[in-house]
């Protein structure tokens, strides 16, 4: 798979057909509203304090009642409260939470994106053919636990890192890249936006983009830049990340690619068979050439 190459054509091909698959996508505008405000400022690692270019939420408006009127949505909501947030404090699983997270899976294969996913990944001999059998692979991938903090006992997965977010030492936000966690996190007083973040020489974002770069603070610490799609469903970016990361074997894997009008790069980090994180990452949008 190319690295920090030219856009990769055949994921570019791929991923274009999730993307046009996505009917569970939310449309901006009308199913929610979003305000970007100021530009983010450069804050270090660490730093608990970002000057707030944003005084007012990103989320201005979310259609509650079309969120929980799909299924999948439905589902992946219910798994947000199950996860301890700081890094080294082990997870415990009970039989509800396995039985959510099961749920949630089996509704994702009822969509026609990751019924996409799975019919690419199975002739790519990278999964199984039967539909059970990847769903347990799905499970492995993405709500396994392993240890992210050596400290303690197992204390993470792919799901809590990179849909829930994490605290590390009380010092650093880990993950959160999904914006409906955001949302929530944000209506709820938990989350504070502090602007968007882009590149000198790159076109400033604007409302309609589904691909933002976007600086915040939770939890008492300030997150300097995290890539975040939005209003895309969850099967989307389990779809899009699960294929990146079942077809390489690097520890990381970044790859950039051309999905609907933005130019990205998709990094995906492994822990072992599971995902340690993935995010994309704003490159350019309204940049065909």
């Amino acid at each position: 798979m190319a690295r920090n190459q030219r856009a990769d054509r055949e994921l570019t091909e791929v991923l274009n057909q999730l993307w046009i698959l996505d009917t569970n996508r939310l449309r901006p505008g009308t199913d929610y509203i979003i305000s970007l405000q100021g530009k983010a400022g450069y804050v270090t690692r660490g730093s608990k304090y970002a000057t707030d270019r944003a005084r007012a939420p990103l989320f201005t408006y979310v259609n509650e009642d079309k969120l929980k009127s799909i299924e999948t949505y439905l589902h992946f909501v219910k798994l947000l409260d199950n996860y301890e947030t700081p890094t080294g404090v082990e997870e415990e699983v009970t039989s509800e939470e396995l039985k959510e997270n099961r749920l949630f899976i089996d509704a994702m294969m009822e969509t026609a994106v990751m019924k996409f996913a799975h019919g690419y990944l199975s002739n790519k001999g990278q999964s199984p053919s039967d539909c059970n059998q990847f769903k347990r692979q799905l499970y492995d991938i993405w709500f396994r636990l392993y240890h992210r903090d050596r400290s303690g006992g197992k204390d993470s997965c792919g799901f809590e890192h990179v849909f829930v977010g994490e605290t590390k030492f009380g010092r650093e936000i880990l993950g959160l890249h999904n914006w409906v966690q955001f949302y929530l996190q944000e209506k709820h007083d938990h989350l504070d936006y502090k602007g968007y973040k882009a590149r000198a020489n790159k076109n400033t974002p604007d409302e309609d983009d589904h691909v933002l770069n976007l600086q915040f603070s939770w939890k008492g610490l300030v997150k300097p830049i995290g890539g975040v799609f939005i209003g895309v469903s969850p099967e989307f970016e389990f779809a899009l990340f699960t294929i990146i990361f079942l077809m390489s074997t690097e520890k990381r894997t970044s790859v950039e690619v051309k999905v609907d009008e933005y130019l990205l790069e998709l990094i995906v980090y492994r822990n072992g068979q599971c995902i340690g994180t993935s995010y994309p990452k704003l490159l350019s949008s309204n940049q065909w050439d």
